[in-house]
């Protein structure tokens, strides 16, 4: 078993949500469940049970009614709550309360830029500002189903844009500013917007950008925007007005007066709500269209059994509003948290500017990325030594696997008494398959379990679930959070090819995962498409980075596969830190390391150092670009990645190059 790094007091558990459904259902369904793994299997056998108890317990805004499944449990046909409706918008603005307060008042959003500019929002002010725009949406004959889309920062333009298009049945669709070009159009040329939310200008890494002269230039390639909606705009703001231009609207004189409550309408439980897209390094992205009520009730079981949200908690998630995680923080609301929203750098001006953000707001939920730990960890920068954050109980980790160095760094030297929490999912059920539990031990390395109401094993290439060893990471059983398919996608056809090929009515998620008999905690050991394969064994490329990152001299490493006479040969390509260079000596350590820890297998024929790796707009490095680029093949929609002008470096890595 490995080490415990964290285990709750009894009286901390007692204290948790967690343990109040644990009441709940114990009192209301007659059941005794006691335990963690005990309440997952009940909610996986018991699955209308379980998540009409979690619409119950967390206090929905709807109307509740039978049946809660039908589908004839297959998953693709499977319909959740089929006769149910809500409001997703409604259920963020105005949640059930657990206490009395003045809740007009409470602090809704807290907004903080690069610049320390620092803004907060109470329910009230957001409400009025979401009913202004609903206003304006329905004066230009906005109507449910239309497409609202956005390049926006991580602002409360965005969160009101996104409230407002959810109230009134719309479906809305993001963008980050860093998008290139052909990043943004791929995306959008496929759902047809009608209006578009962007901004004058935002601040990177103290850099001016201008979101509204980016989507200037991309009007010709979206034809059905009618209006551009912009925040943030001066006398100077540069906009030409042609006979064929859409209007320019100033968002900010939109939101200034009007309406001060919404009158919600309720739509389908299934109703579309938001539009998520694939990274689309392998062809065009893949419009992902995921539900209302799916979204909504996955969200507060995420939020609230598993991450233990309460009321007037504060939730901050490192995030764009390109990432699935943008959604998933801004849902904070509808558990009556406080969401603050940071734009900018997470290492600029300094390394600490995150941890001065959350000391200084009393986060008391710190959401991050794997990547960003290492590179702090790299750095040697230690932020309990500047920043107690004596309000912070939670932090969680997403985005690529945690290494159990990792596990150390966040315990060593951000906070010793944290629940650390490692989840996984991913833009494609807009959630976690594998996430934390506040009333369990964290062990090192191992994302503590399989969420609630989901269905996940491991499965080996016969369809047999499997422990202790790598396998495809699977769900058997639907959920409501599966995408309600894909955008223009014809019989479902791209849909069942994503997820269903693998294995007979099986979620296959394309993750390269192990699950430990004895803890029943989770490793996720990197994609299932990158997987490594020489002499026909198949290794995890993240068991590699674990090894190989643990060097001080390597910033990031990736390992991919040389195809050679109908075998493998593994290459593994470092970026270096500034002012370090790989030689001899290092490349002779790195290779006796992964020998001895791993094995002789998992030692690479070549070890190569490069300025840098292709990465995602979201900033994952894409193994599968570097795979198809070393091995002479065409790296679909190249443009689709963050620096497209990285492939050059290993596409002119040639075979005879590394033989020498």
């Amino acid at each position: 078993m490995n080490s415990i790094l964290h285990q709750p007091t009894a009286q901390q558990i007692s204290q948790t949500r967690f343990a109040q459904f644990q009441d709940f259902l114990n009192n209301q369904y007659g059941v005794s469940l006691n335990a963690y793994s005990k309440l997952h299997a009940w909610s996986v056998t018991s699955r209308e049970e379980f998540w009409k108890a979690v619409w119950e317990f967390t206090g929905v805004l709807g109307e509740l009614n039978a049946p809660i499944l039908s589908g004839g449990n297959h998953l693709i046909r499977d319909r959740w709550f089929p006769n149910c409706k809500l409001n997703f918008a409604e259920n963020l603005i105005r949640p059930p309360l657990s206490r009395n307060s003045d809740t007009a008042n409470r602090i809704a959003l807290i907004t903080v830029n690069e610049n320390g500019w620092v803004r907060n929002w109470t329910r009230q002010q957001l409400e009025a500002a979401v009913a202004r725009l609903v206003v304006y949406f329905q004066s230009i004959g906005i109507q449910s189903g239309d497409r609202i889309a956005a390049v926006l920062p991580n602002s409360a333009e965005a969160v009101i844009g996104m409230l407002a298009t959810t109230a009134i049945g719309a479906i809305w669709s993001s963008c980050s500013p860093e998008f290139g070009d052909d990043s943004i159009c791929d995306r959008f040329s496929q759902i047809e917007p009608r209006v578009l939310i962007t901004t004058a200008s935002c601040q990177y890494n103290g850099k001016a950008l201008s979101p509204l002269s980016r989507v200037m230039n991309l009007l010709d390639r979206l034809p059905t925007v009618q209006q551009i909606l912009c925040s943030a705009m001066t006398d100077e703001t540069p906009y030409t007005q042609g006979d064929s231009t859409p209007a320019l609207v100033d968002f900010d004189s939109v939101i200034a007066s009007g309406p001060e409550e919404v009158d919600f309408e309720l739509f389908d439980f299934n109703h579309p709500a938001f539009i998520l897209y694939s990274s689309g390094t392998t062809g065009k992205p893949k419009c992902i269209v995921h539900g209302a009520g799916g979204t909504l009730l996955q969200h507060l079981k995420e939020h609230q059994l598993q991450s233990d949200v309460r009321p007037d908690d504060v939730m901050m998630y490192y995030t764009t509003t390109g990432w699935m995680m943008w959604n998933w923080l801004v849902s904070g609301l509808a558990s009556s948290a406080t969401i603050l929203l940071y734009d900018g750098n997470p290492l600029y001006p300094n390394d600490g500017v995150l941890f001065e953000i959350a000391d200084r707001f009393g986060v008391t939920h710190f959401g991050t990325s794997a990547k960003f730990l290492s590179a702090i960890e790299k750095r040697s920068y230690h932020p309990r030594e500047q920043y107690a954050c004596p309000s912070l109980r939670v932090i969680l980790s997403t985005g690529s696997p945690l290494m159990p160095e990792g596990f150390d760094y966040v315990y060593q030297s951000i906070k010793p008494d944290v629940h650390l929490a490692s989840i996984s999912g991913g833009t494609d059920i807009i959630s976690c398959f594998v996430i934390g539990s506040p009333i369990d031990p964290v062990h090192r390395g191992e994302i503590q379990f399989a969420g609630l109401g989901m269905d996940v094993q491991v499965y080996d290439d016969e369809s047999h679930r499997i422990w202790d060893q790598p396998g495809e990471l699977v769900c058997t059983h639907s959920f409501p959070s599966m995408p309600i398919g894909f955008w223009n996608d014809t019989d479902n056809a791209k849909y069942l090819s994503s997820y269903f090929e693998r294995f007979e009515n099986v979620w296959c998620h394309g993750d390269w995962a192990q699950q430990q008999s004895d803890t029943l905690g989770w490793i996720i050991h990197g994609r299932s498409d990158a997987t490594l394969n020489p002499s026909g064994v198949r290794i995890g490329t993240a068991e590699i980075y674990q090894q190989v990152e643990s060097f001080s001299e390597v910033a990031e490493a990736l390992a991919t596969a040389l195809r050679k006479d109908g075998d493998e040969e593994i290459v593994l390509f470092v970026r270096m830190q500034p002012g370090k260079d790989l030689d001899d000596d290092l490349d002779l350590r790195i290779r006796q390391r992964i020998r001895s820890r791993l094995s002789p297998r998992h030692v690479p024929r070549w070890i190569i150092a490069v300025p840098d790796f292709p990465r995602t707009i979201s900033g994952k490095l894409s193994e599968i670009a570097v795979r198809r680029s070393i091995n002479n093949q065409n790296v679909p929609n190249a443009s689709a990645l963050g620096n497209p002008e990285s492939l050059k470096f290993f596409s002119d890595w040639k075979l005879e190059t590394a033989e020498n």
